[in-house]
C-alpha cells in the first residue's frame, strides 16, 4: 500500500494521509514531482525526453508522459521524490543542484481506466534537467516505463494542443518549459 499526504493549494501537507487508490477515487489533492529532461537540437531549439508508460499502469497505460514523474509518498518532500523517481524510472543519479525548479503546477483530470473512475488532482513541483544523457544507456524500470524517445518541443506542443490521446501531458507545463528556456 502506498500512502500519500493530502495537500493544500500551496503544496503543503494538510495532516491527512490516505491510501493512493482512495486519493484517486475521491480526487484529493496530492503531491507529485515532475522532471522534464531537455537537450538542444540541431534546429536551434530543444527536444524533450518522453517516456511511454507501461501498458500495466493504473492510469494512461501506453501513453507518452513527462520524462520522469511520481507521487510524493507520505512524509517525503518534492525534491527528494524527484531525485528518487529519476533514478528508479530511468537510472539517472542526479544531484539536487542539477534539477532546476520551474514552478508549481496544479493539474486536474477525470478519466475512466479499466472501468473505474480515476480522479487526479495533483500539485506538482516542476523541474528541468538538462545534463547530457544517452537514451540507449538508460536503465528503464520495466513496470513503469515501456520506452523513451526524444521529441522536438514544438512537435510535442502541437500533439498535445490537438488533443492527441497518446499524450498525457499538461499544456501548462509545456508553457512553463517554453518560458523557462525562452523559446
Amino acid at each position: 500500500m502506498e500512502y500519500l499526504d493530502i495537500r493544500d493549494k500551496n503544496g503543503h501537507p494538510t495532516g491527512v494521509i490516505k491510501e493512493r487508490s482512495l486519493v484517486h477515487a475521491d480526487g484529493d489533492m496530492h503531491g507529485t514531482s515532475h522532471v522534464w529532461i531537455v537537450k538542444k537540437n540541431e534546429k536551434g531549439s530543444y527536444d524533450l525526453l518522453l517516456q511511454k508508460r507501461s501498458e500495466n499502469k493504473d492510469a494512461f497505460p501506453g501513453c507518452y508522459d513527462i520524462s520522469s514523474a511520481g507521487h510524493l509518498p507520505a512524509g517525503q518532500d518534492y525534491l527528494t521524490s524527484a531525485l528518487r523517481e529519476l533514478e528508479e524510472e530511468l537510472g539517472i543519479k542526479a544531484e539536487p543542484e542539477q534539477l532546476h525548479f520551474m514552478g508549481l503546477h496544479e493539474g486536474k483530470c477525470e478519466e475512466i481506466f479499466y472501468g473505474k473512475p480515476f480522479k487526479n488532482h495533483e500539485i506538482s513541483h516542476v523541474y528541468l534537467y538538462s545534463e547530457p544523457i544517452n537514451i540507449e544507456e538508460l536503465k528503464l524500470q520495466e513496470e513503469e516505463v515501456q520506452e523513451v524517445c526524444w521529441m522536438d518541443f514544438e512537435t510535442c506542443c502541437e500533439k498535445v494542443k490537438s488533443g492527441d490521446k497518446k499524450y498525457c501531458l499538461f499544456p501548462e507545463e509545456l508553457k512553463m518549459i517554453k518560458e523557462y528556456l525562452k523559446i
